[in-house]
């Protein structure tokens, strides 16, 4: 019989008051164990979880939750906490089709504060509990946990200003995995960091300024000899900490992530100040699994994988990914072109840029996780007579859709925007699905968007981009074109203009993107039933094919298939075309629904919303049947 783990008896973080430190250690094992077990046969974000074990059990073990706040940045660190807060029986479904999220869920659980997929925005969340905490006269405790990579990004920055300006009290939680401990400051920095939380100190260190500052010439001389003595210290022992000081943010200096005694003596102590305290905790990420510790880029966000050796099970998919024919295309128009510069928001392997910065290392650029510097950057290249072309996933480009539209599109600046990850992406969830940059490309005038429907067509639609110039948006989906090995030559395609792929008479079935291999499979299946479709690859988004919609409205129906939400997509924009040429046809939009998708399986996510050939088939043959 299995002896019993410390894992299977907690039930809620209140479980975890009653452990010693020594017993939260050995949890910690087990949760680690736990994690290399379920990602191994589900994939996950394994590398950060590993590393944010001790500090998510710290928190668990100190916080009254769920009147106390944890909030996660990004939430893809939190595996450790969903196995301490009820979630253990479920955690093999984990990231599963109808299974636990990836990510904290407040519909998942009371535990979850936030739904934490996108980064940098922990902070700006905290303080808003903050500040109503304060308005509402409550004592709940507020810490947010946010990675060092997510720090970087500008919406982080802007909160911190606030935080730091308001003296909110909450508590943030750097998990720094760079940098490394110097032993020889530790000790002291560790002494002086317990004397600056607290809250006596804070007191008695602005009366004493006050008083000083008030008292003469030789007081305000001695007051700010001591302000830059003070000041100077910290520069030779903290220069890291100095900024967050500035803002008003109280530092400690570096802790070790996977000390628990230390990271609980620092917290409660932090937990009791009255105004914002920022734990600076180092961490190494896989912490505990010598394969993630070894490679955390491949295992930050990894596939099923052995979990004695790590290396990844072979996917019995074939043909080449989309993010590959992307990269290969790439490199081969900045081979031709010198002015071609390739920009990515921390996501250089994500976007199949890895080739590129290998070939033209003087030609990439990784902003960091900064969407809206990546497009504002391309802007000014651009307009520096460059050829930038920004690879970013889909559902990130959300964030900077300003600056593609003040800083690109208004002064019609030469600028490719590869968007990732365009679709239903699977596992992730609603966070990371990218459905709606059809809708946010298409609105924004001067701007063309391409839709290719394959692995040779996204060649094509690279090398197209570039050729016609002004901003340009392509948008192609996650995994491999099964009938693609290696794209053809890249040819100019005529802008706006589509291809027919099967001819019919009865309907015409105008697909967009990877829609069109699904719309082919529907006309297969409808002939069966006597209805021939007529197949169209739109290619273009915007503009679109007029012709190609007037030739398909003298059928019986037009049907718009497109993986993106319905609202403001490309089908609405065929029946506004349709109107604006004076003519009716029977019409039947398909594409994401008005909700959001969860995660699983791509496959399955897209019949559940009818996006697959047998469900194109049915609600054609029903509207047919309506008519």
């Amino acid at each position: 019989m299995a002896e019993q783990r410390i894992l299977d008896c907690i039930k809620t973080p209140a479980d975890l008051h009653l452990l010693t430190e020594s017993e939260l250690g050995i949890l910690a094992d087990e949760i680690r164990q736990q994690i290399i077990d379920t990602t191994s046969k589900t994939g996950g974000h394994v590398a950060s979880s590993l590393g944010a074990v001790e500090i998510i059990l710290a928190c668990h073990s100190l916080l009254d939750e769920p009147n106390d706040k944890l909030i996660f940045d990004v939430g893809h660190q939190s595996y450790a906490h969903k196995l301490v807060t009820g979630r253990l029986d479920k955690f093999d479904t984990l990231r599963t089709y109808h299974g636990l999220s990836g990510f904290p869920r407040p519909s998942e659980s009371p535990y979850d504060a936030h739904p934490s997929g996108h980064a940098s925005d922990s902070l700006s969340v905290a303080s808003g509990f903050a500040k109503a905490k304060l308005m509402r006269k409550t004592d709940e405790k507020i810490v947010a946990i946010i990675g060092d990579a997510s720090l970087a990004g500008g919406m982080a920055f802007e909160a911190l200003n606030y935080i730091g300006t308001e003296q909110l009290p909450m508590v943030i939680i750097l998990n720094d995995n760079e940098m490394s401990i110097s032993r020889n400051v530790g000790a002291l920095m560790k002494h002086f960091g317990n004397i600056r939380a607290n809250n006596a100190y804070r007191n008695t260190r602005e009366i004493m300024q006050e008083k000083l500052e008030s008292g003469g010439w030789f007081s305000n001389a001695f007051a700010e000899f001591g302000k830059r003595t003070k000041d100077s210290m910290k520069h030779m022992f903290l220069p890291e900490s100095m900024i967050y000081e500035q803002l008003g943010i109280v530092c400690t200096p570096p802790l070790d992530g996977h000390n628990i005694h230390e990271l609980r003596a620092m917290l409660k102590l932090v937990l009791e100040t009255d105004g914002p305290v920022l734990m600076h905790v180092v961490t190494k990420k896989g912490a505990g699994y010598e394969p993630a510790m070894a490679d955390p880029e491949r295992f930050h966000g990894v596939g099923p994988y052995d979990p004695k050796t790590g290396k990844s099970v072979a996917s019995t998919a074939s043909g080449i990914s989309y993010t590959q024919a992307f990269g290969d295309a790439l490199v081969q128009e900045a081979k031709c072109d010198n002015r071609v510069v390739a920009i990515t928001a921390a996501m250089e392997g994500g976007t199949g840029l890895k080739e590129f910065h290998r070939e033209f290392p003087d030609r990439f650029i990784d902003v960091g996780i900064a969407e809206e510097q990546a497009i504002g950057m391309a802007s000014g290249m651009a307009a520096a007579g460059m050829k930038p072309v920004v690879a970013v996933y889909s559902t990130f480009m959300q964030r900077a859709i300003d600056q593609m539209i003040v800083d690109v599109a208004l002064p019609e600046l030469d600028v490719v925007f590869a968007l990732d990850r365009a679709g239903v992406v699977g596992s992730d969830g609603p966070t990371h699905h990218g459905v709606f940059d059809i809708v946010y490309a298409r609105m924004v005038p001067n701007m063309r968007v391409l839709v290719p429907s394959g692995a040779n067509e996204l060649a094509s639609a690279v090398h197209t981009a570039l050729a016609i110039g002004g901003p340009v948006a392509i948008r192609y989906p996650r995994g491999k074109d099964a009938s693609c090995t290696k794209p053809d030559k890249p040819e100019l395609l005529d802008v706006g203009k589509a291809i027919v792929r099967r001819e019919g008479s009865d309907i015409a079935i105008l697909a967009f993107g990877r829609m069109v291999e699904v719309g082919i499979s529907a006309a297969d299946l409808l002939e069966k039933a006597g209805i021939s479709a007529r197949v169209v690859d739109m290619r273009w988004a915007k503009p679109l094919d007029a012709d190609a919609i007037a030739k398909a409205a003298k059928t019986k129906l037009i049907v718009t298939i497109e993986e993106g939400v319905i609202n403001g997509g490309a089908g609405e924009a065929v029946l506004d075309e349709l109107s604006a040429l004076e003519l009716y046809a029977p019409a039947l939009v398909m594409g994401i629904p008005d909700s959001f998708v969860m995660q699983g399986n791509a496959e399955l996510l897209l019949s559940e919303i009818g996006l697959d050939a047998e469900g194109v088939s049915s609600a054609i043959k029903a509207k047919l049947a309506r008519l």
